[in-house]
């Protein structure tokens, strides 16, 4: 299953449900149900096999270690760099090359500016290793606590400062979706970045978002699951992002990954059944962008 504008590939993130621990029985299920790619964890250097040897590909596995690169303590940083090096070089034996992570400081209640500094200094050490073996990091935009990298401003800041092109973007349009930040300026500017794609959307309530506000919670409503008062996670086609236009700079820009679900919806994640179900309609939604 491919977009209909570039023809990407369909895939999914692997998440920890039981039905999906079973890697060898979610491979077979991936290709009767005529999809294209799995997303990993950490554990593709001994899994990576398993996906590729199906016919699949892999869209993106976890890189080992997040936090410590952010961290102020310099043997936690070289630590974490040693540890990611030698996952990235295993990786790349099996043809696992996209490297997922969100730039979370190991204390985010320090300054922003100083980590950084941390997070500059880390990944620098990193570029050569990521390029010797051309393999790609793939920063998500989830704005977690004292995340970097996940508006316009602190991409551009990180991308000024290491501008290897193995420094690269997991697109989510939700998640800039739910910040108010425009999905497809942000394409424009930093498409020639994006080496992943996950396929997730975000409802937005304007009337909640009149009634409460931003910077406030609700005193007696409640919020969503995945989401907040104003904005939900959604399946692809439940939302606001422009797809289609979307794949189109993409496709302009010479784009060539993977587009996979990552199904945080409270519409279907709980179980088996409704997973599966929310993972086959997000994908048969992008498969006729």
């Amino acid at each position: 299953m491919k977009t209909r504008t570039g023809q990407f590939s369909i895939g999914f993130r692997r998440g920890g449900s039981e039905w999906q621990k079973d890697l060898g029985a979610l491979v077979r299920w991936t290709v009767e149900s005529g999809l294209g790619a799995i997303d990993l964890g950490r554990d593709a250097d001994e899994k990576a096999s398993v996906v590729l040897d199906a016919g699949l590909r892999i869209g993106s596995v976890d890189l080992k270690a997040w936090q410590p690169m952010l961290s102020p303590d310099k043997g936690k940083r070289d630590e974490a760099v040693a540890q990611n090096a030698e996952y990235i070089k295993a990786c790349a034996k099996h043809g696992a090359m996209n490297h997922f992570l969100v730039m979370l400081p190991e204390k985010p209640e320090l300054p922003r500016s100083e980590n950084f500094g941390y997070m500059v200094e880390s990944f620098a050490q990193l570029v050569p290793v990521l390029e010797h073996n051309n393999a790609k990091l793939v920063i998500e935009g989830w704005p977690g606590a004292g995340a970097l990298c996940c508006t316009p401003e602190g991409y551009r800041s990180f991308f000024e400062k290491l501008p290897s092109m193995a420094l690269g973007i997991n697109y989510d349009p939700s998640h800039l979706i739910r910040m108010g930040i425009d999905p497809i300026r942000f394409l424009h500017e930093f498409g020639d970045r994006v080496y992943h794609i996950h396929g997730k959307d975000t409802e937005i309530f304007d009337e909640n978002l009149y009634e409460f506000g931003t910077e406030q919670p609700p005193t007696f409503a409640k919020g969503f699951r995945f989401g907040s008062i104003a904005w939900r996670y959604t399946i692809p086609g439940h939302g606001r992002m422009r797809w289609v236009q979307g794949f189109k700079i993409l496709e302009e820009k010479g784009y060539s990954g993977c587009v996979c679900i990552e199904l945080e919806d409270g519409n279907f994640n709980g179980s088996e059944q409704t997973e599966m179900a929310g993972i086959m309609l997000g994908a048969r939604f992008l498969h006729g962008c």
